[in-house]
């Protein structure tokens, strides 16, 4: 038997909670792993609080990001004893995921744990810093460096964006914050954001085309809020788009595009290939800096998840979760 968070949906309702599960009862895979850490994402908070249609099955353990040990392997690739991680795909959505004190997975799905890495780091960056690195990398393989201008990170406070503006004030980057938690200037600051801004001045509906500000973005917000930062981006600037806060539409107009040769960017961690995912935890080992990382996480238990994750949809969270299964 092991503890796990369980969502089930019946003619009972929608309902997640601390549960003990059989072994028995585990998922096909090829790898079982005793899991150390996992992590509580804007995606786990949608799926427990069942404000997000992102379970796809039921009954379901949450949580797609995993840290922990092989116990046992048909894979090739790994070992009893192996130390590994998984972001995506699908896991606590389709597969059982991290929030559990065990799971079996498919070893295609694994990474090595990062020697750079702690299982809680690894954790502490978890998908949320993963999708902030392939951001980075997109920007900069587009040819956006420290030199050609500010770059924007809206949903600056929670988890991508947290880790985005502290990779990019590392790098050199001029980094403005978006945040609509005046509170966390401060901690913005701290991270390495040059200004901070609020977000009531992005939220609205905007004009087609905005004074050129931005060479690069970050959003995690999406709807008007990346509308308004596409309005704002300098000729040939680039916008890289990995999340929804706001919502998944775009009321947004070509101008920026056909006008400034705006290039928009769609950033997908769930199903990333492995030599990107390889990347970039190569480039989280360099370029991360792990006392802005520490700064940037908060740890609790699995007794703790439910009610945290109802207060990261509330957005009472700032930066990472850290959920240690075992406590």
């Amino acid at each position: 038997m092991f503890k796990a968070i369980v969502i089930e949906k019946d003619e009972a309702g929608y309902r997640a909670g601390l549960r003990e599960i059989d072994e028995a009862q585990l998922p096909d895979g090829d790898v079982t792993v005793d899991v150390s850490y996992s992590t509580l994402n804007y995606k786990d908070g949608l799926a427990i609080t069942g404000k997000g249609p992102v379970v796809r099955k039921f009954p379901m353990v949450p949580g797609i990001d995993v840290a922990g040990t092989v116990r046992e392997s048909r894979h090739p690739d790994y070992k009893t004893g192996d130390q590994v991680i998984l972001n995506g795909w699908g896991v606590g959505e389709t597969h059982w995921g991290g929030l559990a004190q065990v799971a079996r997975l498919k070893g295609d799905w694994l990474v090595p744990l990062p020697e750079a890495f702690t299982p809680r780091q690894a954790m502490s960056i978890g998908t949320a810093g993963y999708t902030a690195m392939l951001c980075v990398i997109a920007l900069e393989r587009h040819g956006v460096s420290p030199d050609k201008g500010e770059v924007v990170v809206t949903g600056a406070a929670g988890g991508v964006g947290s880790t985005a503006v502290a990779l990019l004030s590392r790098l050199g980057y001029t980094v403005v914050a978006v945040s609509g938690r005046s509170e966390e200037a401060g901690y913005l600051r701290g991270l390495g954001a040059a200004e901070v801004l609020d977000r009531a001045a992005f939220s609205q509906p905007g004009k087609p085309l905005a004074r050129e500000r931005w060479a690069g973005a970050v959003d995690v917000v999406g709807s008007h809020t990346l509308a308004n930062v596409c309005a704002a981006t300098k000729y040939r600037g680039v916008v890289t788009a990995c999340g929804l806060a706001q919502g998944m539409d775009l009321p947004a107009s070509v101008a920026p595009f056909i006008l400034r040769g705006v290039s928009l960017i769609g950033i997908d961690s769930v199903m990333c290939p492995r030599p990107e995912r390889l990347e970039a935890w190569g480039r989280l080992a360099r370029d991360l800096d792990l006392v802005k990382l520490d700064a940037i996480t908060n740890e609790i238990g699995l007794t703790d998840v439910v009610a945290t994750a109802e207060r990261l949809m509330a957005g009472q969270v700032r930066g990472r979760v850290v959920v240690d299964v075992n406590r």
